[in-house]
């Protein structure tokens, strides 16, 4: 769910209301159910760290971009950025670029974070990792499971790395030393 990008719906429902997605999601992150929480007592304590943590991300999935908000909050937005940079393979960089962008865009006093580090901060507790699979330049398969360590394509038979890392490969194979 950390793609969707419905604005119909109000992320900021009361703590018991099962219709935000993004308190779901730290719900799951966290392996709570979410009648559990809803019958817990708030009580003002000082917490461990991964309490804190996780009562952290529960404010931010109910507390709205800017005041006045009503489709997004701090976590659904750092979310669906997060989602825009792995589905178009920005960089950190460029992230931080559209992310200045929209601060500018956005009211005064907005709560969206303001780059990539802070954000990645933010969205660490949920363990939302990544692996990377390489795949055939012709897209006929993935490098991945039992074709993990394959260097061409079963399909096509296109190299699965670049000519120069094979001809460099080679040269050191053939006892040089230096680089290139």
């Amino acid at each position: 769910m950390v793609g969707s990008t419905s604005s119909a719906s109000n992320v900021h429902k009361a703590a018991n209301d099962n219709t935000n997605p993004y308190r779901n999601m730290v719900m799951d992150a966290m392996r709570m159910k979410q009648g559990n929480v809803s019958q817990c007592p708030i009580v003002e304590e000082e917490h461990n760290a991964d309490a804190a943590r996780f009562f952290d991300l529960l404010k931010d999935s109910d507390e709205p971009l800017w005041d006045g908000c009503t489709n997004h909050s701090k976590l659904s937005a750092v979310a669906q950025v997060f989602t825009i940079k792995s589905d178009h393979g920005l960089s950190e960089a460029g992230y931080d670029k559209i992310i200045e962008r929209a601060r500018s865009i956005l009211p005064e006093g907005n709560r969206l974070k303001e780059n990539f580090y802070v954000a990645k901060s933010m969205m660490k507790p949920l363990g939302l990792g990544y692996q990377k699979i390489d795949m055939c330049p012709n897209f006929c398969m993935l490098y991945y499971l039992e074709d993990a360590e394959m260097t061409e394509s079963i399909t096509c038979g296109h190299s699965r790395y670049k000519i120069w890392v094979i001809c460099y490969s080679l040269f050191l194979l053939a006892g040089h030393t230096h680089s290139l």
